[in-house]
């Protein structure tokens, strides 16, 4: 099992052997927890099938994440990265291992953290502003506050003129950018994005990716996004993590400097795009052959 046990700070540097890694990709250096917004220390999650058999999805992940920082996770298919997002969130519980923010165990979910899923999850009797209003409400906002900071996350993501508009009225591209006004109305201190622009058309995605690398600049909240758009989370993340097949583990990263804002025609983005692309496909072949393997097992 490939499991990196990084022991230093960013802040101090570790040379490590790159002879048999990608041009561009390094291991994956660890903070202090005391630094970091967001940790994961040794973190396992298996999941039981129906038959009984245990199927292991993340295997003694290490991770952690600074305050402010925009990460991308990215990986194959079944790698456990959705799996990693939701023991963040606090929608599953760890097996071994520890889940912390700020130091402290997640229990479960809470306020300080919210997540953009795939699907924008938008209550469809309610109109765009009141599904913000709604949030705003569980938040304890006061009501006589709750339209003024609704109206002004939505002018943010450019749907003001949509306000009254129900969701099936939208594209989903627009209520994408409603679940984004909703979640960062609410201030949380964390946002997890589990491949919020994956049904969209190749146009609508890259206008929000746009849309959203903006937002994030001023608001600049401890963000963590998985996707599976290489290219997507070089645009978008200070740090790419990329995770091993399944059982998923943290295996590279590679650290984003391009100045904000970017440009998808960035020369020096479409290198690390390739870099990193490069070193996806291994783990896929990993899969391919594993599959491979189980078949020949069968026969």
């Amino acid at each position: 099992m490939r499991a990196f046990r990084p022991s230093r700070c960013p802040d101090e540097p570790r040379e490590v052997d790159m002879s048999s890694t990608p041009p561009a990709l390094h291991l994956v250096a660890e903070r202090e927890p005391s630094a970091a917004k967001l940790s994961l220390r040794e973190a396992s999650k298996a999941y039981v099938q129906a038959s009984g058999e245990r199927v292991p999805a993340v295997d003694r992940a290490t991770l952690d994440v600074a305050p402010g920082e925009f990460v991308c996770l990215i990986g194959p298919s079944g790698c456990g990265k959705s799996t990693v997002l939701n023991m963040i969130a606090g929608l599953e519980r760890a097996d071994e291992g520890r889940v912390l923010m700020d130091g402290r165990p997640v229990e479960g979910p809470g306020p300080d953290r919210a997540v953009l899923f795939q699907e924008p999850s938008l209550f469809p009797w309610l109109s765009v502003v009141a599904n913000i209003e709604f949030a705003l409400e569980l938040r304890g906002t006061q009501k006589r506050d709750r339209t003024e900071r609704a109206m002004a996350w939505l002018e943010k993501v450019g749907l003001a003129r949509f306000a009254l508009a129900q969701p099936h009225e939208l594209s989903p591209g627009m209520r994408q950018r409603a679940a984004l006004a909703r979640a960062l109305s609410c201030e949380p201190e964390v946002l997890l994005a589990d491949e919020p622009f994956g049904a969209l058309d190749a146009q609508s995605r890259e206008v929000l990716q746009r849309e959203l690398q903006q937002v994030w600049l001023e608001t600049k909240n401890t963000f963590v996004f998985v996707t599976h758009n290489v290219r997507e989370a070089v645009f978008l993340a200070d740090r790419v993590v990329l995770m091993s097949a399944r059982p998923g583990t943290f295996v590279a990263e590679h650290r984003i400097s391009s100045p904000r804002p970017r440009a998808f025609e960035d020369v020096l983005l479409s290198k690390v795009v390739v870099d990193i692309h490069d070193h996806l496909l291994k783990e896929v072949e990993a899969i391919a052959a594993l599959e491979a393997g189980a078949r020949t097992d069968l026969a």
